[in-house]
């Protein structure tokens, strides 16, 4: 059978592949990280604050931080593709 990227062959390839294939899991693994080690993570919290404009919300610096170093880690492990690592955002 021919694996093509709309076959549900390849789709079944690629997610065996990787521990994490979307987004949504991402956040969700990222922030059951955090709340199963806050020792390792401190400063780190799921809140929101104004952002420098005003106009907008975004995280801490410490919660950005970890998360572009969880998600190279992951990357460099295998757990997650290259492609989803550079296309993660954590809102």
């Amino acid at each position: 059978m021919k694996r093509t990227r709309e076959s549900v062959f390849y789709r079944r390839e690629l997610s065996s592949r990787y521990q994490i294939t979307n987004q949504r899991d991402l956040r969700r693994a990222f922030w059951a990280e955090i709340d199963n080690n806050p020792n390792l993570y401190a400063g780190v919290v799921n809140k929101q604050i104004t952002d420098y404009s005003g106009a907008g919300k975004m995280y801490n610096t410490d919660t950005c931080c970890a998360w572009c170093d969880w998600i190279e880690s992951l990357s460099r492990d295998g757990r997650i593709s290259q492609e989803l690592a550079q296309r993660a955002t954590l809102d």
